[in-house]
C-alpha cells in the first residue's frame, strides 16, 4: 500500500507503458477519476525534511 503521494520517475514510467493503447469509454473514465479524488484524499504527502 502507499504511503505518500510521490512516486519514482522508474515507476511513473513503467505505470505509463503498461496504460498505453487501453481505452475506456467516456462513463468509465469518470467513474475512475472520481474514485481515484477520493483515493487521493486519504493520502498524505511526505514530510519535508528541512
Amino acid at each position: 500500500m502507499r504511503q505518500y503521494r510521490e512516486l519514482s520517475d522508474m515507476t511513473k514510467q513503467k505505470i505509463s507503458q503498461a496504460m498505453k493503447g487501453k481505452s475506456k469509454s467516456t462513463t468509465h473514465k469518470e467513474a475512475i477519476s472520481n474514485s481515484l479524488k477520493d483515493y487521493w484524499k486519504t493520502i498524505p504527502n511526505k514530510p519535508q525534511t528541512k
